[in-house]
This record gives C-alpha cells, sequence and structure tokens, in this order.
C-alpha cells in the first residue's frame, strides 16, 4: 500500500480494497469527508476546488471510496492537497463491490479518524457550502447526526421531475411508518448528504444494501440523537444519476431486512416449533384419550404439560439461540409453562364449546385452538420471556448541570438537552427497567428502615409499578410497560425523585418558565395549564429573548436560574402559537388529537380518575403508549432561538386568567406561597400523592422547609408582579414589566449547594 508524499501540503494515500487497517497516516484530522463515487471522474476537480473554498482552515481528510470504471481513480490519484489536507483512496475493484453506495460509505466510516464524519456525493448535488452549516449544529452538542434535509423549514428537491419527486415523497412515507420511533425527528431519512459522530454508531452492526445508508444507520443505531439543517438539492454536474428500478428494489429489500426479517425468522422457526408441538399435542391427546380412555379435557390438560416441555426446549435452543435473555433458564420454564396454562384456561371452554355445543371432534377443536393462540403466545416470548438482558442493553446518561447524574434503561426525553456521551459510571440515579414484584396491589409499602418504598397497581407487574431505594445512590425499578411510555415513566416517577434530590444539593426545582434579555432573568408561573407554553412561544417568537424553560427552572439561593429545557408540550390552548409549516405533515396531522388528549381537560378527566381506586397510572401509561403527548424542541417550534444555560434572576411574574386584566405588584410572601402552591399543583398524578412524605423527609431532615428557604433566598429583593387577562394575553403584558427589572449581580457569601 504505497504513499505517495507531496511537497505543497498534505498527503494522498493510495488504499486497496478494505486492506485500509495498517496505513500510515497523519495527525488527526478535525473532519473526515467520505465520498463515495461511482464513475465521477468529471466531479472531482470542481467538488474539490469548492470543498476547499467552503473548508478553508479546517484540518480535513477527504476519502473518497470508489466503485469507478472510468478512470475515476486516476483522477483521484492526481490530486494535490490543500495545506492541512489528507487525501485516501479507496478503490474497491469488481468482487470487492459488496452493498452498492452504502457499502462504500461504510467502507470510508471504517478508515475515518476525525471525530465527526461528513458523507455526501461527488455529483455536487450537496453542496459543500453547506458543510459549515452542519459543523455549527453539531457544536452544540445535543446531536449525534445532522441530516442535511430537502424536507424540513426551507429545504427543497425542486430539481427533481414529477416522478421522482413522488417516489422519493413515497419511500420517505413508507419509511416512517415503518420506523416511527426512530425516524421521528427526521424529515429526509433518505438523504445522503450527514454529518455523524464516528463514536455514536457501530460500524461493524451496518448491514448497507444500496443508497440509503443514512436509513441504515437510523434504525439500526436507535440511539443516535438526531438534528436537521435545510439545504437546496442542486443539480448533477457531470456524469449520470445511479437512481434505476435496481435500486428502488434495493430499497425494498432494505425495509424487509430492517424491520421485517428477524422478527419474521423468529415467528416462521416459532412456527414450525409450534407445529412440531401441535403433533405431539395431538399425539399424546389420542393416546390419553382413544387409548388409555382418560376424559378428553384431562387428556388436553396433560397432552399440553408434555408439549409444552417440548416446545420450551426447541424454542430456547433453536428459536431465541444465541441472545441475552433477562431471566435464566428456570424462570424461563416457569414462565414458558405459567403462558401456555394460562393459554389453557382459554383453551378448555372453547374447547367445550365447539366438542360439546357444536359437535366438533375433539382432535380438530384443539387444533383449531392451538392454532388460535399461536400468535398470543409467540408476542409474549418474544417481548417478556426472551427479552433481552438490560445489561447487554444501551442505557442512557444524563448529566444535570454537573449536579445531579442519571442513568436510565430507557430514554427519557425530557432529558434530551442534559444528555452525554456513555461515561457515568457511578451515577446518582440509576432507573431500571425489571419487572417490580407484586406484593399487594394498589398498595404503597415501606421496608422496615423506610429506605424504599413500592407501589404496584397490576398484578404480575404487567400494569404500572415501580420500586425506589434512597440511599448513598437513588435506585429507581419501574415496570417494563413504562419503557413503552417514557413521559410517564419520567413524570411520574423520576421527576418528584429529582425534584427533592436537586433539594438536598442546595436548589429548588420551581414550576416556573424562564425567559433572559441581557443579564435580566424573569420567572413566569402559573397553576398547571394556564398557558405558560403558550406565552414563552410568543414571546420568544416576538422578541429576543433568551430561552431557559417553558415548564420548570432551577433555583441556586444566591439567585441564579439554570436552563431545564425541556421539550414543549403542546396542548389544545397552545396550538394557536405553533407556525403548522415548521411541522411535518405527519405531525400536523396527529397534533390535534394529541393536543386535546393532553390539554388540560384531558389532565382534569385523569386526575378524577387518580381519586378513584382504578389504576389510573396504568391507564395514563397506557393512554400516552398508544397516543403520545406531543413534544418538541423549543428550537423546533422557534428556529434559531438562544438557548441560555443559565442567567441571574431579576424577578418573577405570576399569570392567571382571571378578574380585570392589568398588572399589579405582590408582596414578597404572597408571591413565595403562590410560586410553593404552583409547584406542587405540577405533582398530581399517581404515586406522588401517596409517597410524597416519605420523599422529602429524607434522614430526618424536612426537605419541604428546605425547598422554601432556598426560594426565598433566590426571590429575596426581587419583584414579583400578578399579570391577569382573561383572554391570555400575558405575552403582550410582560415585556413591560422585564424592561422594569433591574440588572442584578451575584451576591456574595456561601450558598446552601457548597454545603450539601
Amino acid at each position: 500500500m504505497p504513499q505517495d508524499q507531496r511537497e505543497s501540503g498534505g498527503t494522498l494515500t493510495h488504499l486497496v480494497g478494505a486492506e485500509h487497517e495498517r496505513t500510515a497516516a497523519p495527525a488527526e484530522p478535525t473532519l473526515s469527508i467520505v465520498i463515495p463515487t461511482r464513475n465521477e471522474a468529471g466531479n472531482i476537480a470542481p467538488l474539490v476546488e469548492r470543498l476547499e473554498r467552503a473548508l478553508p482552515s479546517t484540518s480535513v481528510e477527504l476519502i473518497f471510496v470508489d466503485d469507478s470504471d472510468d478512470g475515476t481513480d486516476a483522477v483521484v490519484s492526481e490530486l494535490v492537497p490543500a495545506e492541512q489536507w489528507d487525501v485516501r483512496l479507496v478503490h474497491r475493484e469488481p468482487p470487492l463491490r459488496r452493498g452498492g453506495l452504502g457499502g462504500a460509505v461504510v467502507e470510508g466510516l471504517r478508515v475515518a479518524r476525525a471525530a465527526w464524519v461528513c458523507v455526501m456525493d461527488a455529483d455536487l448535488q450537496h453542496p459543500p457550502e453547506l458543510i459549515p452549516a452542519l459543523g455549527q449544529r453539531a457544536a452544540r452538542g445535543d446531536a449525534d447526526v445532522i441530516v442535511a434535509s430537502r424536507f424540513c423549514l426551507d429545504g427543497h428537491a425542486d430539481e427533481f421531475g414529477r416522478a421522482r419527486r413522488a417516489i422519493s415523497y413515497a419511500s420517505t412515507h413508507v419509511a416512517h411508518l415503518l420506523f416511527a420511533r426512530q425516524l421521528r425527528a427526521v424529515t429526509d431519512p433518505m438523504s445522503g448528504f450527514f454529518l455523524v459522530r464516528r463514536a455514536a454508531i457501530d460500524v461493524d452492526a451496518l448491514r448497507p444494501q444500496g443508497f440509503k445508508i443514512l436509513l441504515e444507520i437510523l434504525v439500526r443505531t436507535g440511539t443516535l440523537r438526531p438534528a436537521e439543517v435545510p439545504f437546496d438539492f442542486g443539480v448533477r454536474h457531470s456524469g449520470e444519476s445511479k437512481a434505476s428500478v435496481m435500486e428502488g428494489a434495493r430499497y425494498l429489500r432494505l425495509l424487509w431486512r430492517l424491520r421485517l426479517r428477524s422478527i419474521t425468522e423468529r415467528f416462521g422457526r416459532f412456527g414450525v416449533v409450534g407445529l412440531s408441538g401441535l403433533i405431539v399435542n395431538t399425539a399424546v391427546l389420542a393416546l390419553m384419550a382413544d387409548v388409555i380412555g382418560m376424559w378428553y379435557v384431562a387428556g388436553a390438560i396433560v397432552a399440553t404439560q408434555v408439549s409444552t416441555l417440548w416446545n420450551f426446549v426447541l424454542t430456547d435452543r433453536w428459536v431465541f439461540h444465541g441472545g441475552s435473555p433477562r431471566f435464566g433458564r428456570g424462570r424461563r420454564v416457569a414462565t414458558f409453562f405459567a403462558m401456555n396454562n394460562a393459554a389453557l384456561l382459554l383453551r378448555i371452554p372453547t374447547l367445550y364449546v365447539l366438542v360439546t355445543g357444536l359437535g366438533m371432534h375433539h382432535l380438530l377443536a384443539n387444533i383449531l385452538t392451538l392454532v388460535a393462540l399461536t400468535l398470543l403466545r409467540f408476542g409474549v416470548a418474544d417481548a417478556y420471556i426472551w427479552s433481552r438482558n438490560p445489561s447487554t442493553m444501551r442505557t442512557f446518561h444524563y448529566d444535570i448541570h454537573g449536579i445531579v447524574t442519571l442513568v436510565s434503561d430507557a430514554a427519557l426525553p425530557e432529558l434530551e438537552r442534559f444528555r452525554v456521551d456513555d461515561g457515568i459510571a457511578d451515577p446518582l440515579i440509576r432507573v431500571r427497567l425489571e419487572p417490580v414484584r407484586s406484593r399487594g396491589i394498589g398498595s404503597v409499602l415501606l421496608d422496615s428502615g423506610a429506605t424504599k418504598v413500592h407501589y404496584v397497581e397490576g398484578p404480575g407487574g404487567l400494569g404500572f409499578a415501580t420500586e425506589i431505594e434512597l440511599g448513598e445512590r437513588i435506585d429507581i425499578v419501574a415496570a417494563p410497560l413504562l419503557g413503552r411510555s417514557p413521559h410517564v415513566l419520567y413524570t411520574n416517577i423520576v421527576e418528584p425523585v429529582l425534584r427533592w434530590t436537586f433539594v438536598e444539593r442546595g436548589y429548588a426545582l420551581v414550576h416556573a418558565a424562564c425567559m433572559a434579555s441581557d443579564d435580566r432573568a424573569l420567572l413566569i408561573t402559573a397553576r398547571t395549564d394556564t398557558g405558560k407554553t403558550t406565552t414563552a412561544l410568543k414571546l420568544l417568537d416576538s422578541r429576543p429573548y433568551s430561552f431557559l424553560s417553558d415548564d420548570l427552572t432551577l433555583l441556586s439561593p444566591d439567585g441564579r436560574v439554570l436552563a431545564y429545557p425541556k421539550p414543549l408540550t403542546i396542548s389544545r390552548h397552545t396550538l394557536g402559537a405553533v407556525k403548522s409549516h415548521l411541522l411535518r405533515r405527519r405531525e400536523r396531522m396527529g397534533l390535534t388529537l394529541q393536543s386535546r388528549v393532553h390539554s388540560r381537560s384531558g389532565r382534569l378527566f385523569a386526575l378524577v380518575i387518580a381519586k378513584t381506586r382504578l389504576p389510573a397510572a396504568t391507564i395514563n401509561a397506557l393512554v400516552q403508549f398508544v397516543i403520545p403527548p406531543p413534544k418538541f424542541q423549543v428550537d423546533r417550534l422557534v428556529p434559531g432561538v438562544a438557548i441560555a444555560p443559565e442567567a441571574q434572576l431579576a424577578g418573577m411574574a405570576i399569570i392567571r386568567r382571571e378578574g380585570d386584566e392589568g398588572t399589579e405588584r405582590l408582596p414578597s410572601d404572597e408571591a413565595l406561597d403562590i410560586l410553593l402552591s404552583n409547584c406542587e399543583d405540577a405533582y398530581g398524578f399517581p404515586p406522588y400523592p401517596v409517597i410524597k412524605q416519605w420523599l422529602c423527609c429524607r434522614n430526618g431532615e424536612d426537605l419541604q422547609s428546605r425547598e422554601r428557604d432556598i426560594i426565598c433566598a433566590a426571590l429575596a429583593g426581587k419583584p414579583t408582579h400578578l399579570l391577569s387577562s382573561y383572554e391570555r394575553r400575558w405575552f403582550e403584558m410582560l415585556p413591560a414589566v422585564i424592561e422594569t427589572l433591574q440588572p442584578t449581580t451575584p451576591h456574595g457569601g456561601e450558598s446552601i449547594a457548597a454545603t450539601a
């Protein structure tokens, strides 16, 4: 593998096929750009020229992965790299051209040495001038992949003909239907132009096929944090488009592999095992009923036990072989037998009706009932009995201003802005998704030392359930159902624990939005569902304020406010403040229903249920699994908004929808009482009302008093204004309030946090 060093600047490295791991290379570049090429000889020179103009002061590694037969590799070999640039060429001979363009990109990712890798085409339809914008978006630190999108905001694909544009939209829509969770924040998963953090993806897990490598990356690495930058798809400079019927077929095969193949293969094997078990079951039943003369119902019971053992052995060794199940073999056996015998309880009445009531032969009735339950049994086996061990699954790491660290088995979208790369070995809070052992449905149990609380709503851990243990580290175990409803997991369990954990560390998590104008920060508090989110959106859209939060804000006793930018929930009365053209069509279509379910009326209905003996938290989790709340990061709804990490508190505003419209000053004691009341109003759902005293009285200390002291110190000397408007016109009234606030500076003295 020869290396050609040019005196004029960078280096040019020739690599043969995939044999690149031993190649010598200069120091690590700032950016790697992977460019797959196939017969693009006429595009190389103008592409490199535009790249050098777009990135004049960046240390770049250009990686051409070439599958050409027109001499493109020779053109690349003649390049003279710019100063601080390296050019690497991987030329794949026909036998090595596996996976098409996607395979070429994967080869480039293996070669890349920079922390961030840009993938783009060589035909100049992907404008090199956009790369700095992709880099600026990545610099925010809240995304792992930045997609250049033709379909978000001001992006365009107008150069496509009508037919190709229709095909592009259709293929994108199909991908969103099949992979709604993985692609929920990506408008253009078919884009071939993107920037990705190399450490965030497992290259060995990719199985590329055809053009759509981004879709493969997003689906196979479901924990990636995506962001988008709009772009106009350009005109091809030279050569011919590679789009073809063959690529369309490859795309369909990719969808099949990504979505259906593995589960279809498992179900097929499960069906084969079930068929063999059917034969065993039928043979044993025939022996019991026809040879021995046993009553057919009793024979069916014996036959079920024999066939269950047969099925378990084959299922464990063949259907789910090679996995890492969460349960040991003994528990898998017990659960499998319990499932089959539970199915038997359904089968026996059905058998009786078919045989005695309808006169069907008992062997035929037995076959029909077994077939009818196969799908249900497979679902339980796949999703529960042989589900993956959480220790082998990806965990999600969050660092909240260096005050609290948290690791969770489930992603917590409300904490997305605090997500960090895996690396928190000893978190303060650990959230696990595991079955919670039932000790009495609907009850709250404390252990003898009052360090652990146990709350269960459903039998067998099937409903809402949690176990929280307080110690040097806080351990939270939540029922697997809550992994499917992460908003309930966060709101009903994690956030209440966070509230009082922050107090222990000298901070108060208050129920208030926060905006900042220069060095003046204003808290905006109200009862839940009054209109803080609507007010925040309208303020940010009309004024150059910085955003810290629309719902919860961290306060320190010295008056610092720390951002807590959860995604904004769009309720019914917030719809009017949302610029719908910023949302994708499928988001707009679902928003009306979602906003009604998750509005004030929906919350009031849930609170009514919570006061009954019904399993309110379980119902809430199921509803939010079926109809998830419409949540959007603030910069999706207000593009370009400034998000401040912290500011200095200058005052507070209380908004209410009652009384005569106007503004008045409130005494500090009254303002403090209202803010504390609003904080309590935010925590009305189970299990909080019944575990509140346990949470806020730790180690013999009254954390409620400490929270009040922190807030009182933070508000000391700051004015509070009460804004009344039945028409919700607070966004028009607040700028005048902000203008009256005086700039503040932190006062001296040791903070409570320093002694926590």
